[in-house]
């Protein structure tokens, strides 16, 4: 069986799908990743075990790169003619389905992580709407990340209900839990580098530095929490996509109590360092860095929003709170750093849920099952 991955960018690449690549290359099935190398690195121990080919997509909505796109890559489904075609992430979702489609590829997968369109307003809206929909009827099977992504889908009339599947309790593959796990020395080094305190609460964004993310409402959180907990520190790690800036004045006043840091291959190591994750994003699909965060036994406090309610279950493993309500989220940090015994209880349920509901072994297996599920229902009858 050849199976083709297209993906936007080498991250999600890297991040999401390499488990399962992994898997397949181990059950002996040739697996191929069409990706656009200008935008990051595809992993080393990716390149050894699969052949990675090079198409310019575009993240932004851009006619002439989108259509020169969807002809490269209707000549690349053409020539080899894959098996199976996965697409993740939305603009590799347009294209791969419609040339799949076009060059009738047996099955054809979408995994949708969450509707850019969902926090718009306008034509645009429906614009991508619209497309969402052209995609959905492109594929055949469909996967979404979390069971509220999939209502959302569905009330928003995207396609039915039962063309939607969710692996497991949720998520894209699942988390390491042997990578993500409480580390002491980790704790320390990092805490040692920063020039933090042992004795400091670190409260933790890891991300795209986005304003979708909440980042200017984190900010404002943090200069609420602050000067009533002189031992608060907070440490962003990602890549700025502009919000760091929109952060300045919020966070200047507390000086070197703000540590930036860029993008990281080791979000664990920040986990280990930290106390309590934050994530008051306006959308997520699902939020994989919540549960990444819960399997290093912290407590998350995170927008009430159609995947993150799948991610944190609100009162047992962090809190939930409006979404772009600095206040309610500074309100919910202090009450975690007032009660170090109830953020504890509540770190040591989250990990113990996500060994139970999100490890990466379950997911890939489910994945793997989705997979021959699916052909099994394409063959024809005897």
């Amino acid at each position: 069986m050849h199976i083709c991955f297209v993906i936007t960018t080498p991250f999600a690449l890297n991040a999401f799908v390499a488990p399962v690549i992994r898997a397949l290359v181990r059950s002996g099935q040739k697996v191929t990743v069409v990706v656009n190398t200008d935008a990051g690195p595809v992993s080393g121990e990716l390149l050894a075990i699969v052949q990675v080919i090079h198409l310019d997509i575009a993240r932004q909505i851009s006619l002439h790169k989108d259509i020169t796109a969807l002809w490269v890559l209707f000549r690349i489904l053409h020539t080899q003619r894959f098996d199976i075609v996965h697409s993740i992430t939305p603009k590799a979702g347009l294209l791969a389905m419609t040339a799949s489609r076009l060059v009738r590829i047996k099955l054809r997968v979408h995994t949708f992580t969450g509707q850019v369109w969902a926090t718009r307003r306008g034509p645009l809206r429906y614009l991508l709407r619209g497309l969402d929909q052209w995609l959905a009827h492109c594929a055949n099977a469909l996967l979404v990340d979390s069971f509220s992504q999939r209502q959302f889908m569905v009330d928003q009339g995207i396609t039915r209900l039962e063309r939607l599947h969710v692996l497991g309790r949720g998520s894209i593959s699942g988390v390491d839990t042997a990578r993500f796990s409480p580390n002491a020395a980790w704790r320390r080094d990092i805490r040692d580098a920063l020039g933090i305190p042992g004795d400091a609460s670190v409260l933790l964004y890891v991300g795209r530095m986005h304003v979708e993310k909440g980042l200017v409402e984190l900010a404002q959180s943090f200069a609420q929490v602050a000067p009533r907990f002189p031992k608060a520190y907070l440490l962003l790690v990602g890549p700025d996509e502009g919000a760091l800036g929109l952060m300045s004045a919020a966070l200047a006043p507390f000086g070197d109590r703000v540590k930036t840091l860029g993008l990281t291959a080791c979000p664990e190591k920040y986990m280990a360092a930290a106390d309590i994750f934050c994530l008051p994003s306006y959308r997520e699909g699902f939020g994989l860095s919540l549960i990444e965060a819960a399997s290093m036994g912290l407590p998350c406090v995170a927008s009430r929003i159609y995947g993150v309610t799948d991610a944190v279950v609100d009162g047992q493993t962090g809190f939930l709170v409006p979404v772009r309500d600095a206040a309610g989220f500074a309100d919910a940090v202090e009450r975690l750093l007032s009660q170090p015994a109830l953020a504890q209880t509540m770190g040591a349920a989250a990990r113990q849920r996500v060994i139970a509901e999100f490890s990466q072994e379950v997911l890939v297996r489910a994945w793997l099952e989705f997979y021959d599920a699916q052909l099994a229902t394409l063959k024809p009858p005897h």
